[in-house]
């Protein structure tokens, strides 16, 4: 394997994408690899005061397009400052979401049209596609279930987009599929269903074959 990876996991709400981040990273780092692990929207001081606004619901008033152009600024921004140098000392960069996400949710879902979802991901990703994402899969009754349980273990409300209904979901989920058919160099299916360790060693053998 080389260095200066950029690997990305999407997916719909409680498919565990942020575990695999986690799980991945520990075991690049035994190997003696340079990790960042962020996530977005996040990943900056800027991009974690836009998460709070999309998901706590207060940007919904602006719909789905204003959604998109915000997700959109933040992307640019976390590229700028996290990603880009990261990449460039060699280090691998394991995101929990990216684009993909902003043309499943706001695109596919939310109904933003395709040509308005390229061109926002062109101004803001330009040539900075991941090299490999896996995309996590599951029916969505089962993340839902998964996110009440841990929201419920936590006391916390579910979000903006946990709280969409089931058809929206289910929506979110052939989106991330049609992706994936679409680009099948880059994206790769795994079943959610399994057990967290059975998802990392799949991982871990795209990484190394990959």
């Amino acid at each position: 394997m080389t260095t200066g990876k950029f690997i990305t996991f999407e997916g719909g709400e409680g498919a565990g994408k942020s575990t695999q981040v986690k799980l991945l990273a520990e075991r690049l780092r035994d190997a003696a690899y340079k990790v960042v692990e962020t996530r977005e929207p996040g990943g900056t001081r800027r991009g974690e005061e836009i998460r709070e606004f999309l998901l706590s619901g207060e940007a919904k008033n602006f719909g789905p397009m204003g959604e998109a152009v915000l997700f959109s600024a933040a992307r640019a921004h976390h590229l700028n400052e996290v990603i880009r140098p990261a990449l460039e000392r060699g280090d691998w960069v394991l995101c929990d979401r990216f684009s993909d996400s902003t043309a499943a949710y706001q695109g596919a879902a939310g109904g933003v049209k395709p040509g308005l979802i390229r061109a926002l991901e062109r101004v803001a990703v330009d040539r900075n596609m991941p090299d490999m994402t896996f995309i996590l899969d599951l029916p969505p009754e089962v993340g839902l279930k998964r996110t009440a349980q841990r929201n419920g273990g936590g006391g916390e409300r579910p979000d903006r987009f946990e709280a969409m209904d089931l058809h929206f979901h289910e929506a979110l989920r052939a989106a991330f599929l049609r992706i994936a058919e679409e680009q099948p160099r880059r994206c790769i299916i795994l079943d959610a269903l399994q057990a967290e360790s059975a998802v990392a060693e799949d991982v871990w053998e795209a990484i190394v074959t990959g």
